[in-house]
């Protein structure tokens, strides 16, 4: 896509990666990504809010080929995917000075070997004219980096987010409104990247909503033209309220632990209950991240390897943790041979996560009669406590 101007004198000039499928090695991109960076053309300076990841430097360099001066470069966020690209860009323009937060600027030289003479840093609150449009920067550590920050630009009524409110997705689409798999693909992101930090997003939520910006212009997705309709989704997924949805993520070698999650999702519907089953061995994890923004309860399904959960367990039961899902209730059945502390294990794996432990259901071998009435009666503790949120 070639540059597109969205406001007067603001220009996109960042790059569709199509073609992208895993994000830091870990986080499935089904739709893709963009990266974003927007020219701002002040009447007596140019800044450069944001570059690309390192891999479309030359889409970035090619819009530039036009661009004769450009006199900052805001570095919202240090990580590559939006930094990576500020060296080629110091080199096009000599005179260029970097703005970031205070905490950015020994990351932007350790990774990128950037000198401290061509960084400048700026106070939360800080204000810089370009002539005729004013860069507002807010510190807002912790989405998702320690030196995060946005910039406001009252003048065209945008504000520039960073991570917050974007979303992996390639699309054509430059801007958008409330389209049902933007808001998706937003969910998505929050999910596996915003989820840990909701307390602190809470803040900065109130904090950004008296500039009632027309446009939020995000550093991954579309730009938002109904800035409204991803404030009130992300209001809703950093609250403390939960809904009547369980999680169900297993693993089954031998088909028994599966014939317990089948059993015990089946009686939750049964009552009502949105239930959400994931298979481990192949499911998408992002799905599966999404589906535990909203949750009450986490039923965890595993056999026993070795006297404890399965690997590909471990592994889920480490991401849950490290998301901090506003769950409230865990619990774990599953099948073992001949012996197990799988349920000792996978609560040793969940600190962080404030949930009452229900009364767990293993059995020996397959299923039978008794396992199945210990499913019932966990089907109806569940139930008893969703009722009662």
């Amino acid at each position: 896509m070639k540059p597109k101007t969205i406001r007067d004198g603001v220009v996109w000039m960042g790059a569709i990666d199509w073609n992208r499928r895993l994000f830091d090695s870990l986080i499935p991109l089904p739709d893709g990504t963009t990266y974003n960076a927007y020219l701002v053309k002040g009447s007596e300076k140019t800044a450069l809010l944001d570059t690309v990841d390192p891999a479309m430097k030359d889409v970035l360099m090619s819009h530039l080929a036009t661009v004769d001066r450009v006199d900052y470069v805001v570095s919202h966020h240090a990580e590559q995917d939006h930094s990576g690209s500020i060296p080629a860009v110091l080199e096009r323009y000599p005179d260029a000075k970097v703005l970031c937060s205070p905490k950015a600027k020994p990351l932007l030289s350790e990774h990128l070997e950037i000198g401290d003479n061509r960084i400048t840093t700026v106070e939360d609150g800080e204000t810089l004219s370009l002539g005729e449009k004013t860069l507002h920067f807010l510190h807002m550590p912790w989405v998702h980096w320690p030196e995060t920050m946005v910039t406001h630009i009252p003048e065209v009524g945008m504000l520039f987010t960073c991570d917050l409110f974007g979303s992996h997705l390639a699309t054509s689409s430059l801007c958008v409104g409330d389209e049902p798999h933007v808001c998706e693909a937003a969910k998505r992101y929050y999910a596996e990247i915003m989820m840990p930090f909701r307390s602190v997003i809470k803040k900065y939520l109130e904090r950004i909503a008296p500039f009632d910006c027309e446009l939020i212009a995000p550093s991954h997705g579309p730009v938002h033209t109904n800035p409204k309709c991803i404030q009130s989704a992300y209001s809703d997924w950093v609250s403390d309220a939960v809904k009547d949805v369980v999680v169900a993520p297993f693993v089954s070698m031998h088909g028994s632990t599966e014939t317990m999650v089948d059993y015990l999702l089946e009686s939750l519907m049964d009552k009502g209950t949105e239930v959400h089953k994931f298979d481990l061995a192949v499911t998408d994890i992002g799905k599966l991240a999404m589906a535990l923004v909203d949750a009450a309860t986490i039923v965890i399904g595993t056999p026993t390897v070795y006297g404890g959960p399965h690997p590909t367990v471990f592994f889920a039961t480490h991401l849950a943790n490290a998301l901090r899902p506003k769950l409230k209730y865990a619990t774990v059945i599953g099948s073992y041979g001949w012996g197990t502390k799988a349920v000792e294990q996978i609560a040793g794996l969940i600190p962080n996560l404030d949930v009452e432990v229900l009364d767990p259901v293993l059995c020996k071998g397959r299923p039978g009669e008794q396992t199945y009435g210990a499913l019932d009666r966990l089907a109806e503790a569940i139930k008893t406590r969703h009722d009662s949120l």
